[in-house]
């Protein structure tokens, strides 16, 4: 289990049955582990929030401070990110862009662009040089370089149809530096190459992305200035309680820029920032005695919670961090379903295999009208929808402050 901060279980508890479930997000502790993040990156380490990790606006807001600029991967989040933050830089990937979100992005002033193939480099020259004929864009070609199989050990390989073959970097690099396309700039390389990686493992990726931008420069006889070696820093659903090792990675870091004055890296960051400040509450409305086993069916279920709701049968996701929230009142004159059994399944509403929120778990004494709380619930859950079915409603939003003026809902 993992239990919510005061204020969030302060928020929780008085939320009505009829307002669950719901999220709520702590904006101090995401403004305190935004600044230690900060803190642990050295000068010459751009950080962007990747915000297809969760886009609602009262995060963007309170991420700016800290960040460098944010990376967009679709024509809605760069809307969204254009009205939260919008003296904010942009960088503007994901694979498969259509001519219509590569114009918008232009007219709406985005100058950085991370291209994921040759034919999207062909779309973006050409609209680049209709729709902004006085200005430069600057380009980073996504190259998919080869992983050591040993760095994958904790962590998953990233689409292995994302981005370029190395073997086409001699034709992107000339295309970019022949004069062929005059709105366009070859600004250095980017490599996002893995997800789920620890600290020493993701250092060693971005020494090797490094080299390799290093060899290709030198073979051009160009002058390369930036490396973007993505994001994929691991959260540990399992043991929420070992973060990655910002500090050490700051350092590894450190010492790489020190070895290359010409860079600047970037990193990109989406789940690793905001994770940690989100919970899904919900209330269990009935617990069912099946013949081996209890389930206590809570309100919602995999239907919002997407961690759960993507859990695949050949590669399990773990369990998502949970908690229990004692509600002593029963306003019913009907007796109060239990869990009798020393363990339980809790369910979602959906009745399928696949709506389970956590399996097999020690909570005896579980009780229908009890609040049940999920940690690590601030990314990849209300910003991508997965409503599969219309009986349920969206959950609210709430946005707890300690210290700040007043608390947010929505």
């Amino acid at each position: 289990m993992n239990t919510p901060s005061l204020a969030v279980r302060d928020r929780i508890l008085t939320l009505p049955p009829t307002e669950l479930p719901a999220y709520v997000y702590d904006l101090a502790a995401l403004r305190a582990h935004a600044a230690s993040v900060r803190a642990a990156l050295p000068e010459r380490v751009e950080l962007y929030y990747a915000t297809q990790a969760n886009r609602e606006p009262e995060i963007l807001t309170a991420l700016a401070p800290y960040v460098d600029g944010y990376k967009v991967s679709t024509d809605s989040e760069l809307a969204h990110v254009t009205r939260a933050a919008p003296e904010h830089p942009l960088a503007f990937g994901g694979q498969d862009k259509t001519p219509t979100e590569l114009l918008d992005a232009l007219e709406r002033g985005v100058t950085r662009f991370l291209v994921e193939s040759e034919y999207e480099l062909y779309m973006l020259a050409g609209l680049a040089q209709r729709h902004a004929p006085d200005g430069r864009v600057a380009v980073l070609p996504r190259f998919d370089l080869r992983v050591a199989d040993h760095l994958l050990t904790d962590g998953d390989r990233a689409r292995s149809t994302s981005g370029l073959a190395p073997a086409q970097a001699d034709t992107i690099v000339g295309l970019l530096t022949d004069g062929s396309y005059p709105n366009l700039e070859l600004r250095g390389v980017y490599a996002h190459l893995a997800n789920g990686l620890q600290a020493p493992e993701h250092l060693a990726v971005a020494e090797s992305v490094v080299a390799w931008t290093g060899e290709l420069a030198a073979r051009h006889g160009l002058r390369l200035t930036e490396v973007d070696v993505g994001g994929g820093m691991a959260v540990d659903y399992e043991h929420p309680e070992r973060r990655f090792d910002w500090q050490s990675y700051g350092e590894g870091l450190a010492r790489l820029v020190a070895a290359h004055p010409e860079l600047t890296l970037s990193i990109e960051p989406g789940r690793a920032l905001t994770a940690y400040c989100g919970w899904y509450a919900s209330e269990v409305l009935d617990v069912e005695h099946g013949a081996s086993e209890d389930f206590a069916v809570v309100r919602g279920g995999g239907v919002n919670l997407r961690t759960s709701a993507s859990r695949r049968p050949d590669q399990p996701w773990p369990d998502q961090p949970w908690s229990v929230l004692e509600v002593d009142v029963w306003p019913y004159s009907w007796p109060r379903p239990v869990v009798r059994r020393e363990r339980v399944t809790l369910t979602g509403q959906l009745s399928t295999s696949r709506d389970i929120l956590v399996r097999d778990v020690r909570a005896p004494g579980l009780r229908a009208g009890d609040r049940v709380v999920s940690s690590l619930a601030g990314a990849y859950t209300s910003s991508v929808p997965h409503r599969a079915f219309a009986r349920f409603p969206e959950p609210g939003f709430h946005f707890v402050d300690p210290g700040a003026d007043g608390d947010q809902s929505r």
